[in-house]
Parts: structure tokens; C-alpha cells; sequence
């Protein structure tokens, strides 16, 4: 019987490596959802999460039963279009400071800070934003995808955008 203070047995090779592709994966996950939030793209936005069930709670903009119930406001807001055929909304999101914590080989969770900034062509406006996520994440059908995902806001600034502002979007239309 070992002692109690003794260490549990080190993760062999194989395991570290896995638990490092593990991670690896993890983050690729959370950028594609970045990405897909700045792109404006519903299906890969959708992709990002468990088929059903998951836990979603986005503060300020509330918490969601389903994530096609998310889907629905992401392409009603983020994706909307305004009269010249662009964007109303242009977002920009970085993740920073990944804590990623494996439960088990399939499970793990994670925490993010986000660097946000928002030109709302139709207030006119500018956002500039920092909060924090709080994930699960679960392997489903060999893929990790997102099965909790809490946002709360730390701090923010609106202001109005300056006169005679110019907006080139080409690149995302």
C-alpha cells in the first residue's frame, strides 16, 4: 500500500502528448468560433457547439435554451445587412490567456480572456470591450466542441463613432 504522501504515478509519454494535442485542439476550437463570429458564418459559429445540450449564457444578451437558439440572434444581429448591402455590425474578437483544465481525456474546461471592439453602423457607435469566458469543452463524434459557454462583461466603453467616418469592408462581404 503507498504511503500516504506519496506522489501520484507521472502521465507517460503517449499521455502528455495527447493531453498537448488535446489542448491544441481546444484553442483551434475557440478561434474558429472567433473567427466565425468576425466572418459572419452561422454554420461553422454552429459547429463549434454539442448537437444539443449545451449550457450557454452570454450576461448582457442572456442566456440561451438551445444553440440553435443563439444561431437565430447571432445571424439576426451579427449578420444583418443594411441598406448599401453591408453590415450593420463589424466585430472583432481576440481570445487571449487560455487556463485549460483537463477532467478527463474527453472533458476539460477552459477560461478566456476576450479583447473586443464593435462599430455599429446603425447607432453610429464604437465598443470597445473586455470580459472573460468560461467553457466546457466535450469530445463529440471525435471533435471537441464547446458544451458550456458563459461570457460576463469585466468593463466597457461606447462612444460615438467620429464625423466623417469611412468603413471599407470588402474584405468580409
Amino acid at each position: 500500500m503507498p504511503s500516504p504522501s506519496a506522489a501520484p504515478p507521472s502521465p507517460s509519454l503517449a499521455e502528455r502528448v495527447a493531453r498537448l494535442e488535446a489542448r491544441q485542439e481546444i484553442e483551434e476550437l475557440k478561434y474558429r468560433y472567433l473567427h466565425a463570429c468576425d466572418h459572419k458564418d452561422p454554420e461553422e459559429f454552429r459547429a463549434c457547439f454539442i448537437s444539443e445540450g449545451a449550457d450557454i449564457d452570454y450576461g448582457e444578451l442572456g442566456a440561451f435554451a438551445t444553440v440553435d437558439d443563439l444561431v437565430a440572434l447571432f445571424s439576426r444581429i451579427a449578420a444583418a445587412r443594411g441598406g448599401e448591402g453591408g453590415h450593420i455590425v463589424l466585430d472583432m474578437h481576440h481570445a487571449l490567456h487560455p487556463q485549460i483544465t483537463f477532467h478527463s481525456p474527453t472533458e476539460a474546461g477552459g477560461r478566456w480572456t476576450l479583447r473586443f471592439r464593435q462599430i455599429n453602423l446603425a447607432e453610429e457607435t464604437e465598443r470597445v470591450m473586455c470580459g472573460e469566458y468560461d467553457d466546457r469543452y466535450v469530445v463529440e463524434n471525435g471533435a471537441w466542441r464547446l458544451a458550456k459557454h458563459h461570457f460576463r462583461t469585466l468593463w466597457s466603453l461606447t462612444r460615438p463613432l467620429p464625423q466623417g467616418y469611412a468603413v471599407d469592408e470588402g474584405g468580409l462581404r
